[in-house]
């Protein structure tokens, strides 16, 4: 008979294999829908990119909306790890969005593109709009005004300067260096400080 010690021990490799199954399927949904469009990707593409089964994709995230939903999850808790910033700098502020924006951008341009007809995708952005509003009120919150029609105003301004298709028009678009698109935004961000606009 099966030893108590050893029930808990194989329950543990279980979870840790099923985890790795999971993640081994977002990584490869990932890969492949950073490169071409969410209908053009079936769920055999996703399979064989991750070296399993359709059933197996199904079984842990039930069909192609569903694992699209827990990835765009995932992406946004990275994306909350990664863009941590110090308040009130505008430089270190803006180095953060763009180490952000260099690995993913284009992805993010190629998923934006199709929030109008892929439901999955309209629920991902909604969530990342929220999270990068909610991102500018901590890394700003040093000069937006407390709450109120002043401080949606400036949050307007700040979305714009930082939105992801200004670093696109910027880098791809113009062709702007690093450097150069990230001076660029931070002269931009200084501009719209209403500290400096409401004393001039």
């Amino acid at each position: 008979m099966e030893s108590e010690a050893r029930r808990p021990y194989r329950m543990g490799a279980r979870a840790a294999a099923v985890e790795a199954t999971r993640a081994r399927i977002l990584e490869a949904a990932a890969a492949l829908w950073t490169r071409r469009w969410y209908d053009d990707v079936t769920l055999q593409h996703i399979a064989d990119e991750a070296g399993v089964s359709v059933q197996t994709i199904v079984n842990h995230f039930e069909g192609k909306d569903g694992l699209a939903d827990v990835l765009a999850d995932r992406l946004a808790s990275q994306t909350a790890v990664v863009r941590q910033a110090p308040t009130g700098e505008v430089q270190a502020i803006v180095a953060v969005l763009f180490d952000d924006y260099e690995r993913h951008g284009d992805a993010n341009v190629l998923w934006t593109a199709q929030v109008d007809r892929v439901p999955a995708i309209a629920r991902a952005a909604a969530h990342a709009r929220s999270q990068h509003r909610a991102w500018l009120e901590q890394v700003f919150a040093d000069r937006l005004p407390a709450p109120g029609p002043a401080r949606e105003h400036e949050l307007a301004l700040h979305y714009a300067a930082t939105d992801i298709y200004l670093w696109k028009l910027w880098r791809r678009d113009l062709g702007l260096s690093r450097v150069d698109a990230e001076r660029a935004m931070c002269d931009l961000l200084t501009s719209i400080d209403p500290r400096k606009r409401n004393h001039e």
